[in-house]
């Protein structure tokens, strides 16, 4: 009898859940909220989960006799905030204007960026090699920018914008992180920092819009629950579960399934059509990261 390994299967369910996000976001947008309101229900349904998370990693640490100094506290609330909250928030903001298949095509740029910061901030050498796979990679990107920019206006623009900045503020994240990963094991770090973002978006519902903007359709809160439980906490979980089985090389080589199962649910959900232009650009896109991340060219 075949035997598969799980951590292929909680690699795959993390990518397509990912993937997912943005089709709730898409589908809620339709019913007239706005995204200040969008990401507080998705953070409000996610905060219980991700406070238990904290807490039950908080105090299996303790009993280890390693409880967060204040040094640590302020990291981590930095961290949830550029990482967990600003990135999230500027991704709802720019999905108004783009369509999904774009959207995860740019968020895929992550690890090129994380490579850039590291170069620049660190002075990490990059070998010219990467600098060519990261260009084949934002050539992807800019073919589905310009035939977005044909097919729907300059509002493709400003979206793209808001979404290339929550990769790069979540690329940032990653960054900053690897230090408090030297303190603090991940699932410590992924509730603690989560737990933080989800409380500065229910504040900053309460700061900046009236109490009556609460009342949505039930559809929203439908796609708001679904959002925060299959598509923020499931897939944490999924690739935590997935680098412990098969490292994080291979774990990531099998996300790269996310831009593709991005495509078809846009197909599926939001009658996005599938063109040439975006499977070609998907694949530059995808090839240029797998250049990057696997074969850590020289």
């Amino acid at each position: 009898m075949l035997q598969i390994n799980p951590g292929y299967v909680y690699a795959i369910l993390g990518a397509i859940a990912f993937s997912g996000k943005g089709i709730l976001i898409k589908l809620s947008y339709v019913y007239k909220v706005d995204a200040m309101t969008l990401i507080m229900y998705r953070m409000l349904f996610s905060l219980p989960l991700f406070l238990s998370m904290a807490i039950y990693a908080e105090r299996r640490a303790r009993r280890t006799g390693h409880g967060l100094t204040f040094q640590d506290v302020l990291g981590v609330m930095g961290l949830g905030f550029i990482g967990y909250y600003l990135s999230s928030y500027l991704d709802f903001l720019g999905l108004q204007y783009v369509s999904v298949s774009l959207e995860r095509l740019i968020l895929y740029l992550n690890p090129t960026m994380v490579l850039l910061l590291g170069w620049m901030l660190y002075k990490r050498k990059v070998p010219y090699k990467r600098f060519i796979a990261m260009g084949v990679s934002y050539s992807g990107v800019l073919l589905v920018f310009g035939f977005e920019m044909l097919s729907a206006g300059p509002d493709v623009v400003k979206g793209s914008v808001l979404v290339f900045l929550s990769a790069l503020t979540y690329a940032c994240y990653l960054v900053f992180s690897e230090h408090m990963l030297k303190r603090m094991d991940s699932l410590r770090l992924v509730g603690w920092a989560s737990t933080v973002a989800c409380i500065c978006c229910i504040v900053q519902f309460f700061l900046l819009r009236p109490i009556e903007m609460m009342q949505v359709d039930t559809a929203v809160l439908g796609y708001s629950l679904a959002n925060a439980l299959l598509c923020t906490v499931a897939p944490i979980l999924f690739v935590m579960r997935a680098i412990e089985r098969l490292g994080p090389s291979l774990a990531s080589q099998i996300g790269m399934i996310g831009p593709m199962s991005t495509v078809l649910m846009g197909y599926w959900f939001l009658n996005e059509p599938i063109q040439a232009v975006i499977g070609l650009g998907t694949l530059l896109v995808m090839g240029g990261v797998f250049m990057v991340s696997k074969l850590g060219v020289k």
